[in-house]
């Protein structure tokens, strides 16, 4: 920066500024200098601060170096001998703007500040700040009388506040208790309606299917015959003969009628498993089959145990042992083989659709540690524990559950799920049906990489007085 370039910034500034090279010689002053020091620009051109400074020349010498060298502004206090032999006592803050090269030489901008003025107005500061700490004294005296008010109030707030928030969780697990019972008569209504529906025109079609195969299989015996006796028939009937493909005929009718009358068992099945799970007329203590309930909940999640097109078919061991019938609410009971069987699908179909990410076609398969290829299932283990107790036993293979999931694992609405898809009362109410209502006992084994199971334990006797649930 030239003396003129500096002048042109400095004239606007209000701010004494004197620019001085690394000599020490004055290049330049703006205005506001010219009316603090008293002294013109002509006074000044062409002097050195050694000549209108008291101090002595190291000292100045020392200043005009350090402010060369360092990249931050650098203090002074220094005094000024005026023409008419009075003297000014100023600060100085001095910053270099040019540093020095072999083409330019350093340039050093100083901002002066009249030590008497800065003096008083550092006392009129001090006095401010004392009056500012005298208020803040005060505010803050007012403040914490004010703070124990509020948290005595904050408390009062807390405690009733945490008190409807007792009170509206468990009006909101109650409420969503009643609708999820709801649901589950509505749909036992509606699945007990459609089975007899389907019955009724599936029986028919099974009865009529019997004589079908009778009547077929007597014409087909009869076709047989008058092609033994009457191996020439006219032109006409050899034409339709070969037209209707006669000999395909006879080896594919007996087949149709066979795979239709599996199909109408298939249906029957299917509509006894509807009528087992739902067991409207068993809303009370019953004796039942417990293994009748675990296959009607398989026969309604076939659908879900099936390869799809991401490759996931679920193989179902199932190791029955020898049951008694057992007095539990059977509908409930069914509830809970629903909602446990449902989260093991889910788990497994988590696990090994991320293999199908990383091992493409084969994303029903994954290894263990040994480097042995593992498929996707489900383990279901009933015995009688003790003579008084019946164990169910659910497990999976899939990838298990970490400490934080376990930690909440029955809490109502705790889900892993994604939204819409879980609601978080499975296993709560689960619970409550093992626990409450059976007398029972609920537990699980799980860790990350070992799969899940659940055993589900319920008492042989009915001599258990169940809570309304």
């Amino acid at each position: 920066m030239t003396p003129e370039q500096f002048l042109e910034l400095a004239r606007v500034l209000p701010e004494p500024l004197l620019l001085v090279d690394g000599k020490g010689e004055i290049l330049a002053i703006n205005q506001s200098v010219v009316g603090m020091l008293g002294l013109r620009w002509k006074e000044l051109q062409g002097r050195t601060l050694f000549e209108i400074l008291t101090e002595p020349a190291n000292k100045i010498e020392n200043y005009i170096q350090a402010c060369s060298r360092s990249r931050a502004m650098v203090l002074g206090s220094f005094t000024l001998s005026k023409n008419n032999g009075q003297t000014l006592m100023f600060r100085c803050q001095g910053a270099v703007i040019q540093p020095w090269s072999p083409e330019t030489s350093t340039l050093i901008l100083l901002r002066l500040e009249n030590k008497a003025i800065a003096s008083s107005n550092f006392i009129l500061l001090n006095k401010k700040i004392d009056e500012l700490a005298k208020e803040v004294a005060r505010r803050k005296q007012v403040e914490e009388e004010l703070s124990k008010a509020n948290e005595a109030l904050e408390c009062r707030v807390e405690e009733r506040t945490n008190a409807l928030k007792k009170t509206l969780a468990e009006l909101q697990l109650a409420q969503t208790k009643l609708i999820q019972t709801e649901k589950m008569s509505s749909l036992g209504q509606m699945v007990a309606g459609v089975a007899h529906e389907i019955n009724n025109p599936i029986n028919f079609i099974q009865g009529n299917l019997v004589y079908t195969q009778q009547y077929t299989h007597n014409l087909l015996n009869l076709v047989q015959l008058y092609l033994q006796y009457y191996p020439n028939p006219p032109q006409e009937i050899q034409e339709q003969i070969e037209v209707l493909d006669l000999d395909f005929i006879l080896q594919d009718l007996n087949k149709l009628l066979h795979s239709m009358s599996v199909g109408t068992e298939r249906i029957r099945d299917i509509v006894i498993s509807l009528r087992n799970f739902s067991r409207l007329d068993e809303a009370d203590l019953k004796k039942v089959n417990i293994h009748e309930g675990i296959d009607s909940t398989l026969m309604i999640l076939k659908h879900r145990l099936q390869a799809t097109h991401n490759c996931l078919e679920i193989t179902v061991i199932k190791e029955y042992g020898q049951l008694p019938n057992v007095t539990c609410y059977p509908s409930q009971l069914n509830q809970v083989f629903m909602n446990v069987i449902n989260n093991a699908i889910d788990a497994l179909e988590e696990t090994f659709l991320f293999s199908h990410l990383s091992l493409g076609n084969n994303c029903n398969k994954r290894t263990n540690d040994k480097g042995q290829m593992i498929v996707p299932q489900i383990r279901i283990c009933t015995e009688v524990v003790e003579e008084k107790w019946v164990a169910i036993t659910i497990a999976d293979n899939g990838s298990g559950m970490n400490e934080e999931v376990r930690s909440k694992l029955f809490d109502p609405f705790f889900t892993t799920k994604p939204t819409g898809k879980g609601t978080g009362l499975g296993l709560s109410v689960s619970y409550q049906i093992i626990v409450e209502k059976h007398g029972g006992h609920l537990s699980y084994v799980s860790a990350p990489g070992q799969g899940t199971e659940f055993v589900i334990k319920i008492p042989l006797s009915s001599l258990y007085q169940s809570q309304p649930f």
